[in-house]
């Protein structure tokens, strides 16, 4: 065991894919670690944390509605007193990363950041390229999640970073995926094609684009279910878009789940929507549960996850038409697709759930000493 403070930065927490690897990739490192800390405003989700994690969150509960960057200048504060008195630590961030990296350098301590999102995400405005671009490369490591990622970020920002592919726990996804499926509105029919979207509902997931597409498949007499499982800004827009359009025979929307495996399980197509994103852990997981995936080409992780439409179907971001075509494709070429769900499965290795959270260990060790 190693007696350095490792500090996980991650002010806020939902339920989505970067949770899930901060999950994952602190609980592994618990293992070989004494001192691990998640520095948190929430405290929502610490019950999926090993026992042996310790937590800097606030001693009261924050509002939920409370603006996201009171709560990080909240956490940062946390943070800024813990390092003070533990000088031997070293931070990994998962959010916030300029203000941890500013933090972190005027401390005077190591701080690898994890970028989880494709630079389409936060590149809005000359200047806060520039203050990424300069304050990013004062971080002693950038981790990205897709090699697509890394070539941008090094052609757009000339910040060089390594790749390290989302931890992938093929066994536990297949073990979840078991849970008996006691949902009517996605009972067995071979008639009904079930198609499914997970992810939270904001603009930049874009789930108005499946409804649109929906509403197509509608007018044109395919039978089909759509479940969209999220929470999110979004949720009252969509609503009022299957309301006006008719489609509440044919679409559900439904909450986040803790366990979603057993409704992809349950499903024929998984679509992702999304106008730009890291590496979709829900693309890894609709691919060990063999379903036909359905994304768009967005920046960054689709395209390398799907080996540039071999191991799916994909199509142009917000074409809710070139949407519809697809899932009328797979409805039509059902025996044909099969190859692409295979080829999309068996290239799912690069993923490994061992061999990444060791790179996440070597990263460490090298700069935390």
């Amino acid at each position: 065991m190693n007696n350095k403070n490792i500090i996980f930065f991650m002010p806020l927490m939902e339920i989505g894919g970067v949770e899930k690897n901060l999950f994952i990739i602190s609980n592994y490192l618990s293992k070989k670690y004494d001192n691990i800390y998640i520095c948190t405003s929430s405290k929502k989700y610490q019950n999926r944390f090993n026992k042996k994690i310790k937590f800097l969150s606030p001693k009261i509960n924050l509002k939920e509605n409370l603006h996201k960057r009171l709560k990080y200048f909240y956490c940062l504060y946390l943070l800024c007193i813990f390092i003070l008195n533990n000088k031997n630590s070293f931070v990994i961030s998962f959010q916030a990363n300029i203000y941890c990296v500013l933090l972190c350098k005027l401390l005077k301590i190591n701080v690898a950041i994890r970028s989880n999102t494709a630079p389409t995400g936060w590149d809005h405005g000359f200047i806060k390229k520039i203050l990424y671009k300069l304050i990013i490369k004062k971080a002693d490591v950038v981790i990205t999640n897709s090699i697509e990622f890394k070539k941008i970020l090094k052609k757009k920002l000339n910040i060089n970073s390594v790749c390290i592919y989302n931890p992938l726990n093929k066994k536990d996804i297949v073990k979840q995926s078991k849970q008996k499926l006691n949902f009517n509105f996605f009972k067995k029919n071979k008639k009904v094609i079930k198609i499914i979207n997970i992810g939270r509902l904001t603009e930049q997931k874009d789930q108005i684009t499946i409804l649109k597409a929906a509403n197509i498949l509608k007018k044109k007499k395919k039978i089909f279910k759509l479940l969209i499982l999220g929470d999110g800004t979004e949720k009252q827009n969509l609503k009022n878009y299957i309301e006006s359009n008719n489609l509440s025979k044919n679409v559900r929307l439904i909450k986040a789940q803790k366990n979603p495996f057993y409704l992809i399980k349950n499903s024929d197509v998984f679509i992702l929507s999304s106008k730009y994103e890291g590496l979709p852990n829900v693309l890894l997981e609709a691919a060990v549960l063999k379903k036909l995936i359905i994304s768009t080409a967005c920046p960054t992780g689709p395209k390398e996850i799907l080996m540039n439409g071999k191991g799916g179907l994909m199509y142009k971001t917000g074409d809710f038409e070139d949407l519809a075509k697809q899932i009328i494709y797979f409805i039509n070429n059902k025996k044909k697709i099969n190859n692409k769900v295979n080829y999309a499965y068996k290239n799912l290795n690069r993923f490994d759930y061992q061999k990444n959270l060791e790179k996440y260990f070597k990263i460490i060790k090298k700069y935390s000493s």
